[in-house]
């Protein structure tokens, strides 16, 4: 096909500032279709790119016969059932995180996608980071070393303000573990591998956020062993207050190896910092050139705040996974991986238990 029509489901906050600026990056590629149940957030979206068809109902989105690929960013609970009909019409999905509302739901769609033979992505945007993707090719020829440690910490100030979905239970799934621990979680799994097994704990320490009920958890933390001995810290909250928000606040990991440390910061998208075992300290380590944007994406890294103009390399993956038939990086089997150690933190939390997670439970695909 000589164009990709895509069809956006949940046309809120992500779509307008990730989604939609990535597409039009790539080229022969169209918004054809734009779907939401709030007819505002739908025509705010429609205003930004034109004549396209809109609904409020996914099923008359996904049987259309001129979208030929969906993107699903919508309340985590209907991440399932949209992914599952758009599949079944034959479509390819990108879908938000988490993808599912439990690692058993995350596999069965990772399954329906690999039977349809459709490309399927799980949106981990910050593996796009040109530090990230750095710091993984480090790793893998060797500067590491043996891993020993993974942390991360991820701290926000978000106050008591509503959250709207993200702070129902029964729309969201989780909190602050699927909202942002996620992200890091595959981190970990990315650059240190499965995890063996892990215990965990959650506090809700706003009930009402602006007058309106929270069920949902603000802070998370996680201690783990990896099937590879090495061991893992990840911390993440809503509720580190001055600690400002997005990439203004901390958002650092860090891994330990036997030849050497290595430390991320995503406000520092090119730039680690490195210290070799027994040397003086870390010290600053810039991001070759060659990996400032995904291989083959169109983006200029010089166009734009770099703190979010990396994510649109995002959409260039998918295309051109659909394009080249390939599987796409990630995908949902990685989305179903870190799914998997959320729903063995919520055990965890509530048992005050150390949990064993299988490999084939835990262990995401890894491509180079």
């Amino acid at each position: 096909m000589s164009t990709l029509n895509f069809a956006i489901i949940g046309t809120g906050g992500i779509t307008l500032q990730n989604h939609l600026p990535g597409l039009a990056l790539c080229k022969d590629v169209r918004v054809s279709a734009l779907c939401d149940t709030s007819e505002a957030t739908l025509e705010k979206a429609r205003a930004q790119i034109g004549e396209v068809a809109v609904s409020t109902s996914y099923e008359d989105i996904v049987k259309r016969d001129d979208v030929h690929a969906v993107i699903i960013a919508t309340p985590n609970i209907a991440h399932k059932p949209i992914a599952l009909a758009a599949i079944a019409h034959g479509k390819h999905v990108l879908c938000e995180k988490p993808i599912a509302m439990s690692a058993p739901d995350a596999r069965e769609m990772a399954a329906a996608a690999d039977l349809a033979g459709v490309r399927h992505m799980t949106a981990f945007t910050y593996r796009f980071v040109p530090a990230m993707r750095y710091l993984r090719h480090l790793i893998d020829i060797g500067e590491l070393g043996q891993p020993y440690h993974f942390r991360s910490c991820r701290l926000q100030d978000w106050g008591t303000r509503n959250l709207g979905w993200r702070q129902v239970k029964s729309l969201a799934g989780t909190g602050e573990l699927g909202d942002m621990l996620s992200h890091r979680i595959n981190f970990a799994q990315h650059l240190i591998g499965p995890i063996k097994r892990m215990v965990a704990n959650v506090k809700n320490l706003t009930p009402m956020r602006d007058g309106m009920p929270n069920d949902t958890e603000d802070w998370v933390a996680i201690l783990a062993d990896f099937v590879n001995g090495a061991t893992g810290v990840l911390e993440s909250s809503k509720l580190a207050s001055g600690r400002n928000e997005s990439w203004r606040s901390l958002d650092y990991v860090e891994v330990n190896g036997s030849e050497g440390t290595f430390e991320f910061t995503t406000g520092k998208w090119n730039e680690l910092l490195f210290g070799k075992v027994g040397g003086p300290g870390i010290a600053p380590l810039a991001v070759p050139r060659e990996f400032w944007t995904w291989p083959g994406s169109p983006r200029d890294p010089g166009v734009g705040d770099p703190l979010i103009t990396f994510r649109y390399d995002q959409a260039f993956e998918f295309v051109d996974a659909i394009r080249a038939g390939r599987a796409c990086v990630p995908s949902f089997h990685e989305g179903a991986a870190s799914q998997a150690v959320m729903d063995a933190a919520l055990e965890s939390a509530t048992t005050g238990k150390w949990i064993d997670l299988t490999a084939e439970a835990a262990a995401p695909i890894r491509p180079a």
